[in-house]
């Protein structure tokens, strides 16, 4: 049975799964920082009004499973998440007080897709995300 959500005048059940990327993809989401991140990205989920049903940090990238009402685009809550978290990262983590004009931690792009039927699915594929790139990896370095 599904968990659909309402509003004053909608029931709705709008899941996406979203992936998101460092500048340069650049293996930045490390140490400290990939445990707490997931606590500053529900943080502002809440904020926002998005329910964060599950979700993975990789080294260089980050895919959530959100449920967004559909009184927000999926444009505009992406950016808010890309935008805030940067901020946040930039001055608890980066130690930089402000962030200034240049200081970019996402690329500016995404990737998403809606999930209807194959959510189970979904939400495994994000859990062995990086399981998976470990097998890919040795499949790569034994020459298969």
């Amino acid at each position: 049975m599904r968990d659909w959500q309402s509003q004053a005048h909608v029931k709705h059940y709008c899941k996406y799964h979203v992936v998101f990327v460092p500048k340069y993809r650049r293996k930045s989401i490390y140490g400290t920082l990939r445990k707490d991140i997931g606590g500053i990205l529900r943080e502002l989920c809440r904020q926002q009004g998005v329910e964060l049903v599950d979700g993975y940090a990789m080294k260089d990238h980050i895919h959530m499973l959100l449920m967004i009402p559909p009184k927000y685009s999926v444009a505009n809550t992406v950016g808010f998440l890309k935008g805030k978290s940067a901020i946040r990262i930039f001055r608890d983590y980066l130690q930089v007080k402000r962030n200034f004009t240049g200081r970019h931690f996402w690329a500016r792009g995404y990737c998403v897709s809606t999930v209807g039927l194959d959510e189970q699915m979904i939400r495994e594929y994000i859990r062995n995300q990086e399981r998976e790139e470990k097998r890919q990896e040795q499949m790569k370095l034994a020459g298969l």
